[in-house]
């Protein structure tokens, strides 16, 4: 961040506004605090199921870090994608889209709740007999990649854009263009939306946000402003 605001200033381009970014922070560090119940809860269930129900035992070979890796990646891509199609799941995710700039502090706006709604959809690599550590590793090395994608300083990459995710193809999934909406929602591989139906190439710069601004910097209502709309739909 620190990097983007010196190439900011000298390029004198307005990529952070103050209270956009203290926005983000702070919603960073609520997710922060409620994840370590989270997380704990998730990693817990994941233990769980791999003591006492693992199917195979694998042997920790390159093949084996290769798969995880793959299985990790997809099991991102569809909890991330069902964040975005599902209602209630879009509760625990939208957070995350409510700014209207981006930069890397966008990147640590998170929800407090999205743990709560995705993490079943790793429990399958469990069963299949991936150790509890290995997962948690892979799973904080997909997140940790997604951090840098957050920029609009880096442009198009060439190659590396037919196989991963990049500052263009994230740059999409942030727009609030008609046809930006519920695209590229990969965590390191972007060819799980090219074989799922979900790419879509950047063209015309993204307007960021979503359809209905939250129009508040206040980090708890950022967290619980959807399922408040929620309440008022099931009340009509």
């Amino acid at each position: 961040m620190g990097v983007e605001l010196v190439i900011e200033r000298i390029s004198h381009q307005k990529l952070y506004r103050l209270n956009d970014t203290v926005a983000n922070l702070s919603c960073g560090i609520t997710s922060q605090l409620s994840g370590l119940f989270m997380r704990v809860l998730a990693i817990g269930v994941y233990e769980l199921l791999y003591t006492n129900f693992h199917l195979f035992t694998l042997g920790k070979t390159w093949l084996y870090w290769i798969w995880l890796f793959l299985l990790a990646d997809l099991a991102y891509y569809w909890a991330h994608r069902m964040s975005h199609e599902i209602n209630l799941f879009w509760g625990g995710h939208v957070v995350h889209h409510q700014s209207e700039e981006y930069n890397l502090s966008v990147a640590l706006r998170q929800s407090s709740f999205q743990v709560v709604w995705t993490f079943a959809f790793s429990l399958p690599l469990a069963f299949l007999g991936f150790e509890t550590l290995d997962f948690a590793l892979m799973s904080a090395f997909i997140t940790l990649y997604q951090f840098w994608i957050h920029t609009e300083l880096i442009n198009k990459m060439g190659w590396f854009e037919h196989l991963f995710n990049t500052p263009s193809h994230h740059r999409v999934h942030h727009g609030r263009n008609p046809k930006y909406i519920d695209k590229n929602h990969a965590g390191t591989l972007i060819i799980w939306d090219k074989l799922f139906g979900t790419f879509q190439q950047e063209e015309e710069r993204p307007t960021y946000g979503i359809t209905k601004p939250i129009n508040s910097w206040n980090a708890v209502w950022a967290n619980f402003s959807h399922y408040a709309d929620m309440g008022k739909d099931l009340k009509r």
